[in-house]
């Protein structure tokens, strides 16, 4: 597509500027009448090269996808037609969002329907978000489901920055002991190692060790860039093979602590969006299969399609549910509570309330944990460069 800087009146007759996007010339300025636009004149716009792509505009973030939706929502609701606000969130939007937006309104002007023109943007709305708007436009209650999908949004945001929020501390502790560590091994003691070789000394073991270490890492710290490297290739790559991105969920399962946390926040995903899809009005098992490609967990997947496979031979949801060993038996009770009562999706939405309570409970608990542990590693820290490093020092000090 693309892009002609134009130059036209609105209906009060006010001058009005600016860019739109078509396939030619004719193509662009019909899009311009659609909006009851008068053009006046309308040029083609050169972009430089260096500008082009999706690189230089930006990553979409969670809170541009929320911002989206929770707008468009506002908007639809009171009643402006689609059109109007997706133009009007053009105009607002940030350099990431705006391409996105301005390529699904040019869709729905020329007639296609929100879902199949958000489809075309991986990017920043994936199949969940999708299937839902799809779900409301048959329905003919978009509004209701843009307000879900807003409210959706606005939890999960609020959660991982819970999880983020507690972890920043220890995070920032863990990452300046490390950097004084370093400094110490690579530019400090290589320094006192002169020392001690001009007066002869007689080292403690501890010492010796810790000069050698120095002297390793020195040399060689460059190979620490490498394991980096190396680390950031192996997780990068591990997606292409299935077998050992499972055996690696595993043993990330098996993790005391980050273990739990990782399944309290599978769960509490998998609970929130399957009662979202649901209370949408899509079919269980199509549900099902959309929450599956959406979980990061190898193990969830597969556990998942099991269930998913009992339900289409016409087992109740309950019952697939309760063979998955990855899930706590309150679960399934809870969903056959909610099978029974017709009130599936409020359940849903209640259960994955109260995991990411338990979530959160858990985050608090690990960040208080850490705290003392990491005085303690401090302590320990500090007392091993005593005895390593002043003892030797003071030893010398005192011979004169």
């Amino acid at each position: 597509m693309k892009k002609f800087s134009y130059k036209a009146k609105d209906e009060k007759g006010t001058l009005v500027t600016g860019l739109v996007e078509g396939g030619n010339e004719k193509q662009a300025a019909q899009l311009l009448r659609a909006r009851k636009l008068l053009v006046l004149s309308l040029r083609p716009k050169k972009e430089a090269a260096l500008f082009q792509g999706k690189g230089f505009r930006g990553r979409i973030k969670m809170d541009d996808k929320v911002n989206f939706s929770r707008q468009l929502a506002t908007m639809v609701t009171a009643g402006l037609p689609l059109t109007e606000a997706l133009s009007v969130l053009e105009t607002q939007s940030n350099p990431a969002m705006k391409p996105v937006i301005g390529g699904i309104l040019r869709e729905v002007e020329g007639g296609g329907n929100l879902a199949d023109a958000m489809e075309k943007h991986p990017e920043a709305f994936d199949k969940i978000y999708v299937a839902l708007v799809r779900a409301g436009e048959a329905a003919g209650i978009l509004d209701k489901i843009l307000n879900r999908l807003a409210d959706n949004l606005e939890k999960e945001r609020d959660f991982r920055n819970k999880i983020k929020g507690a972890m920043v501390y220890p995070a920032i502790i863990i990452t300046g002991m490390v950097i004084v560590a370093m400094v110490m091994v690579i530019f400090v003691i290589p320094r006192l190692t002169s020392l001690y070789e001009e007066f002869d000394a007689e080292l403690p073991a501890v010492t010796k060790i810790l000069l050698s270490f120095s002297k390793f890492a020195s040399s060689f710290w460059w190979l620490g860039f490498v394991f980096l490297a190396g680390g950031v290739y192996f997780f990068r790559a591990m997606g292409r093979y299935p077998a050992l991105k499972k055996k690696f969920d595993e043993i990330y399962f098996r993790i005391p602590i980050l273990g739990k946390l990782r399944r309290q926040t599978m769960l509490t995903e998998f609970t929130r969006t399957l009662g979202l899809l649901i209370g949408a009005g899509i079919l269980i098992v199509d549900a099902l299969n959309i929450v599956k490609d959406s979980l990061g967990s190898p193990l969830y997947r597969e556990a998942l399609e099991k269930a998913t496979k009992q339900v289409e031979r016409g087992f109740p949801l309950a019952t697939a549910l309760a063979q998955m060993a990855l899930l706590p038996p309150l679960l399934p009770q809870m969903v056959s509570v909610g099978e029974q009562t017709g009130k599936l999706d409020d359940v849903l939405g209640k259960i994955s309330a109260y995991f990411e309570q338990e979530a959160t409970t858990l985050v608090k608990g690990l960040t208080t944990a850490l705290e003392p542990l990491i005085l303690v590693v401090l302590g320990v820290g500090v007392g091993f460069l005593i005895i390593a490093v002043i003892m030797p020092i003071y030893n010398l000090t005192s011979q004169f």
